[in-house]
């Protein structure tokens, strides 16, 4: 039989989604296996016209102001599968090389004969420019390493390079899965669909850690498939459109951490077909990548950015590092004087008591100022057992001396 595969887009009002599309058909050596579903979600003068004449793909029509977030339409995109071999994942907004799904099969293949009966394969992907295409594509594999957890729980990752492709024979273990890109079985759109009570931020760590309990073992290709836009410029996002969204975020991240069980929440909820699979353990997979939940922190070997599976250890509590690192974001309104010499920067603890101080200099805050996002990002990284709960920046200036604190929870 033919293998097929079940190409799943999510859209919304994305100009670059009719292009992503042909790029994927033209570049394909199979094209008439593919078969997509393409979530689109517009207003009434936004049209993909050119692909309704498709006989092989599928339109989810969808008016904007209808959509509930990312991983609803995602979910809905999944419902659609038809036992196709193989499904493959993506944004709107892409490009692909020549021969894509002869390369990705063939990658998978290879990894089953490897032993591993249901490989995965994901990650950020490399990134091209729209505005100047081919040129300003990136022609090296990228891989995702571990960046921080968010304070609402969530974990938070990184692009970064496979330095070492060309040498590199096979794809290289990955502890994390992208919803941007994952090309794995079909049979992955029923053991694995995506969560439509979640908003957006959790989407990813929950997704890589239930792929790993059902028994997917996870990969990054380590040769260039396609590419990814990444900026989101000229493209409207669902938060833009509807001011519900934080409350649906609220509610995702809530849902998160009872699915892990941090900060003390309990799984007190029945997830049904959004929870772990039997095969593997949770606990399982914070072994391989390093990650505890619950204690909100790495192993070194993680934050090394070597590949899983990490190394056994005696002591599993001892092995992980407790480490807070956190962005404080303030609008240039808030700070405006032009003369700045001293900033106070602190976190304390629920009680207020002081966790950890590092003060911005006169070096440091110029920096901030010169910011392409107009905003003063003050980044801190800190060992810590305790979770901090407020941060505090008291700024000072040369004319005017000390201003009023500027505050916020975490």
């Amino acid at each position: 039989m033919e293998e097929t595969i079940f190409i799943q887009i999510a859209a919304y009002r994305d100009p670059q989604l009719v292009p992503t599309v042909l790029s994927c058909i033209t570049n394909a050596k199979y094209p008439e296996r593919l078969h997509f579903c393409i979530g689109w979600q517009h207003s009434e003068d936004e049209n993909i016209d050119t692909l309704k004449n498709f006989a092989n793909i599928q339109i989810l029509d969808i008016p904007y102001k209808e959509a509930k977030g990312a991983c609803w339409i995602r979910n809905l995109i999944q419902q659609q599968y038809k036992g196709e071999t193989y499904t493959l994942q993506l944004d709107s907004h892409h490009r692909f090389v020549k021969d894509w799904d002869e390369l990705v099969v063939g990658m998978l293949k290879q990894l089953q004969e490897k032993g591993h009966k249901k490989p995965l394969l994901t990650g950020y992907i490399s990134s091209f420019d729209p505005d100047n295409d081919p040129a300003g594509r990136n022609m090296i594999p990228w891989k995702m390493d571990f960046d921080r957890f968010i304070p609402e729980g969530a974990i938070f990752f990184l692009p970064a390079s496979i330095d070492d492709y060309m040498q590199r024979t096979e794809p290289v273990p990955s502890r994390f899965y992208s919803a941007h890109f994952c090309f794995t079985l079909g049979q992955f759109c029923k053991e694995v669909p995506h969560d439509p009570n979640y908003y957006f931020h959790g989407e990813e760590i929950s997704i890589a850690v239930r792929a790993y309990t059902w028994g997917y073992d996870l990969f990054h290709p380590h040769k260039i498939i396609a590419w990814h836009e990444y900026t989101r410029k000229g493209r409207s996002k669902h938060w833009d459109d509807h001011n519900t969204w934080v409350d649906s975020n609220n509610k995702c991240h809530l849902r998160n951490r009872k699915l892990f069980e941090m900060d003390g929440e309990k799984r007190d909820i029945d997830f049904g077909p959004y929870g772990f699979g039997t095969e593997r353990t949770l606990h399982d997979y914070e072994r391989y990548a390093g990650i505890s939940f619950k204690l909100r922190g790495v192993q070194q070997y993680t934050l090394d950015r070597k590949y899983p599976p990490n190394p056994p250890v005696i002591d599993w509590e001892a092995s992980i590092c407790r480490i807070f690192k956190h962005c404080i974001d303030l609008r240039y309104d808030q700070v405006p004087e032009k003369d700045y010499d001293f900033w106070c920067v602190a976190f304390k603890d629920k009680d207020g008591k002081d966790l950890f101080r590092k003060d911005a200099d006169k070096e440091e805050i110029s920096r901030m100022f010169k910011d392409p996002d107009k905003y003063c990002k003050i980044w801190r990284e800190f060992n810590t057992d305790v979770k901090p709960a407020s941060w505090v920046v008291w700024p000072h200036s040369i004319s005017k001396g000390w201003a009023e604190p500027i505050t916020g929870n975490i």
